[in-house]
């Protein structure tokens, strides 16, 4: 029973200091926003792939200052009186289905009231083209962070910190397995674990070897 994991925690994505596992692939972020206030620029971007933890990484800054989350689609004139009691904004899953003016207008009014920006995004914001030249000038003078593949360390804490978020038992000797034979890739992991969780809720068993075995011919 000594290499059982007991999961306690509530079936949600939780986002909390104390489960953030630092390694090479995010060291760079991580100190960056556990370095606030003292940034060098007060508008940065995070990108990497799905799954990658970009949204944990920026949570952190709840940790030290008032913060209003966001998506690109809830950019709009609301949100201005809604940044009015915030220090921060984290924009999350930053794409170009966006009001060039509205987001023109709400990066001047960060940088305007001393606030600080997050864009969370898979490729780095530089990568998109506004027709607005001088959007295109305020998203090239931010700072881009990119978090990298993860190591197989990584892997363990993010398939323990997912499992744990959706109270499945596992055993240290099947987290093993999975390892030596997932993707490495962090949309293929959160893939895999949701599958994992829908069959064994759908077979009414816990996770066991045999099952691992039949969800990792899925992906």
């Amino acid at each position: 029973m000594t290499d059982q994991l007991i999961l306690k925690f509530p079936s949600k994505s939780l986002y909390l200091k104390e489960d953030y596992y630092v390694s090479l692939s995010n060291k760079e972020a991580y100190d960056f926003i556990n370095g606030w206030p003292k940034w060098s620029k007060r508008i940065v971007n995070i990108f990497g792939p799905t799954g990658s933890g970009k949204t944990h990484t920026a949570s952190l800054l709840k940790n030290k200052t008032s913060t209003i989350k966001i998506q690109t689609s809830d950019i709009n004139d609301k949100i201005f009186s809604k940044l009015k009691t915030k220090e921060a904004l984290i924009i999350e899953d930053f794409d170009e289905k966006v009001s060039e003016s509205l987001l023109f207008s709400l990066w001047n009014k960060i940088l305007q009231d001393n606030k600080y920006l997050i864009i969370t995004s898979q490729k780095p914001v530089i990568n998109y083209k506004f027709k607005l030249k001088d959007l295109n000038s305020r998203i090239n003078s931010c700072i881009r962070i990119g978090i990298k593949l993860p190591s197989d360390n990584l892997i363990t804490v993010i398939l323990a910190k997912n499992f744990s978020d959706k109270q499945i038992s596992v055993k240290k000797n099947q987290i093993d397995y999975i390892i030596k034979r997932i993707d490495r890739s962090y949309e293929k992991i959160s893939k895999f674990i949701s599958i994992l969780d829908k069959y064994s809720l759908k077979k009414a068993s816990p996770v066991n070897l045999k099952l691992i075995k039949e969800v990792l011919k899925m992906i």
